[in-house]
């Protein structure tokens, strides 16, 4: 299958990851990437590392013309700009599919918009119409989305570990607490004085303290109440999720109960293990993998879940790929790898 592929916003860090992707897929084949302030260079000036795929291949500048009639265009711009870039492609242009890595349709409550994200969303005809891009959740639903919303980094690392636990009444509802750590790369490709070497090398923050846009997201997709809070990680990329909540009145937990549930939850999925101590970073490193644990402590009354993953691939870029060879109809795992790199 020879499917024409376009990426908007190529020239970010999700961006090319999607295109190092791309480049080893069989069926995916890119004819169009746009890098607005790029326009014009070859994608190896800003990622060497695609010269074997793409020596010669230059970025174009974001009109949506540059896209007409693809079956699959990637849109990995900031929030905001899909909001109306992904209509015109679609009705206009006669895209047959968008991935959105934004998070511009993945909020079923277009209100939480202005609140969160600062912008009113007027394309509600879309919102209802996007399918939300986290396979191991919303599988059947993607794989029939002509608009998929896939889902944020730090959404698919609590959600993995949590929502089977939600869905299996095994923790309270109320109170949850994900305290997510996020390698530099999670920002984005920018300039901020925060995210100079000197400023982030030997250096562990919070942010977004009560108020980080991905909480109402986190609090749809995984049915409960959140408290999150992000750190900046002085690494370049990777995500390692520590949750706590209250155990269910109505169920004896164990930590067997816990493992069991989700072994259970994930025990036909090629992109999550459960393991039996607390995940690395390191263990996800360049794959589309998350492993995930959880456990009881009989004397504080906490349940705790961990989750790590690739910030760039299954938080971004291979979870974009994870979504289109659902929404084609191709295997799951085309073009993707479970397997990371270590050291």
């Amino acid at each position: 299958m020879n499917i024409r592929t376009g990426v908007l916003g190529a020239s970010g860090y999700g961006g090319s990851e999607l295109l190092r992707l791309l480049g080893a897929h069989p069926s995916f084949d890119l004819v169009a990437a746009s890098g607005s302030t790029n326009a014009g260079e070859k994608v190896t000036s800003l990622n060497p590392a695609l010269l074997p795929r793409y020596g010669e291949f230059k970025l174009c500048d974001s009109n949506p013309s540059n896209f007409k009639g693809l079956d699959l265009v990637f849109l990995a711009l900031p929030h905001g700009l899909s909001l109306e870039l992904a209509p015109i492609l679609l009705e206009d242009f006669g895209v047959s599919h968008v991935v959105d890595l934004s998070a511009d349709f993945r909020l079923k409550d277009k209100d939480l918009y202005k609140k969160w994200y600062g912008f009113e969303h007027n394309q509600e005809k879309w919102l209802k119409t996007a399918v939300y891009g986290l396979p191991e959740i919303s599988r059947e639903g993607v794989k029939d989305a002509q608009l998929v919303a896939v889902a944020g980094c730090y959404v698919t690392a609590a959600a993995l570990c949590l929502a089977p636990l939600i869905q299996g009444n095994l923790i309270d509802k109320a109170g949850v607490i994900v305290n997510g750590a996020s390698g530099v790369s999670g920002a984005g490709r920018k300039v901020d004085s925060r995210y100079l070497f000197a400023s982030l090398n030997e250096n562990y923050f919070s942010y977004g303290v009560s108020n980080h846009r991905h909480t109402p997201e986190m609090e749809q997709v995984i049915g409960a109440q959140i408290l999150f809070t992000p750190h900046l990680l002085p690494i370049n990329r990777g995500i390692l999720t520590t949750c706590y909540a209250r155990p269910s009145k109505e169920i004896a937990v164990t930590p067997e109960i816990l493992s069991n549930v989700l072994l259970d939850f994930y025990k036909d999925e090629e992109f999550v293990g459960v393991v039996d101590f607390p995940p690395e970073i390191k263990s996800t490193l360049g794959s589309n993998y998350c492993q995930i644990s959880a456990t009881f402590d009989e004397r504080t009354n906490y349940v705790m879940a961990f989750s790590v993953l690739d910030n760039l691939i299954k938080g971004a870029a291979g979870q974009a790929i994870q979504c289109a060879n659902l929404v084609f109809g191709l295997k799951e795992t085309l073009g993707l790898s479970a397997l990371g790199i270590y050291p």
